[in-house]
């Protein structure tokens, strides 16, 4: 009996995104804006185009009503979150924002104030990165799409990237892990959860939930210090980003995570008490935080730290894998799971 046909869903994103950057390294063609790092930079999260001193890095992201907004989501909050989701990118490579193009699929009766709305939430999105919005285009669709393409610049030595990563750094993560997770539980469980929770609760996570924040000037001040080796967002949990960052480092690097220092609100664990889910879970699988994963260099570590609110949260070692310390010692291999579009309902 001949097997069945294969669908994106049986691969989902990651591979997806793989074998579609395979292909284009196969009819890559010679260019002088496109360097040797250009292709190394093809597992980044943005491209990086050669500009004499420095890079262009382009990055774009595609956020849709039925998949991204969740109903308590307000159409400002909508404009807010498309520019932030690219600009996280750019954070997470060290980059300055210099423009945002936005392309927009409507409904034909959406109605104008909600559209300005939209557009009042990207402009003020744009304004806080200190950038314009520079172009974009409209069409007619079923739902809402809003398709974002953010261009910034960096310096060509201080470019941060996911390869990089070596025996003996520290891997730190710029702030508290889940929040948004749990912002997202609140809103999926309803007002029979909302009763139950401490009213600050509340407030912290579905702010965190609906309205991201990236973390540019942190990505930005860290790459001038030649301290930080590897760097990348936390969109799809920490899990998957470790993963990201092994898989495209050397083949002998492995990063240990403990579970002890991951920092995991009380707010975070408020929740999952309510919910009967373990709060790691929230953290390691959920994404959403947009805070940034770095692998710095153990003689730098402490000396940037406080500056820059810094948690160490694990080691990269010689291993080769992902592993992670339990609070009773035990070390397991950790797999690099997280949401992932096509493969999750």
């Amino acid at each position: 009996m001949p097997s069945k046909p294969l669908k994106i869903s049986d691969i989902g994103e990651k591979k997806i995104i793989k074998l579609l950057l395979k292909r284009s390294r196969e009819f890559q063609l010679n260019s002088p804006f496109f360097d040797e790092l250009y292709s190394k930079s093809q597992s980044d999260d943005a491209a990086l185009i050669d500009f004499k001193d420095i890079y262009l890095v382009a990055t774009s992201d595609l956020l849709i009503e039925s998949s991204h907004f969740p109903s308590e989501m307000t159409p400002f909050q909508r404009g807010m979150k498309a520019v932030t989701v690219n600009v996280s990118d750019l954070a997470a490579m060290g980059a300055q924002p210099i423009g945002f193009i936005l392309s927009m699929g409507l409904p034909k009766d959406l109605r104008l104030s909600e559209f300005n709305e939209i557009m009042e939430g990207v402009l003020k999105s744009c304004q806080d990165y200190k950038m314009n919005l520079i172009g974009g285009d409209t069409n007619k669709a079923e739902e809402i799409i809003l398709s974002g393409t953010c261009l910034g610049v960096v310096d060509k030595e201080k470019v941060l990237m996911k390869a990089g990563a070596r025996p003996g750094n520290v891997l730190a993560v710029t702030g508290q892990l889940g929040l948004a997770a749990a912002g997202f539980e609140v809103l999926m469980e309803g007002q029979s959860l909302r009763e139950r929770l401490n009213p600050n609760t509340q407030e912290v996570v579905i702010k965190h939930a609906l309205q991201p924040q990236a973390r540019l000037n942190t990505g930005f001040s860290l790459a001038g210090t030649d301290a930080v080796t590897a760097a990348t967002d936390i969109t799809d949990g920490l899990a998957s980003e470790v993963g990201e960052l092994v898989d495209a480092s050397d083949e002998n690097v492995g990063i240990t995570i403990y579970e002890d220092k991951i920092p995991i609100a009380p707010e975070v664990k408020e929740v999952a008490a309510k919910i009967n889910k373990n709060p790691l879970e929230l953290a390691l699988y959920y994404g959403e935080d947009f805070e940034l994963l770095l692998t710095i260099k153990e003689t730098e570590f402490n000396s940037l730290k406080d500056e820059y609110e810094l948690i160490e949260v694990g080691v990269v070692t010689k291993s080769g894998k992902m592993k992670i310390v339990d609070k009773a010692g035990k070390t397991d291999i950790l797999k690099p799971k997280g949401f992932q579009h096509f493969n999750n309902p």
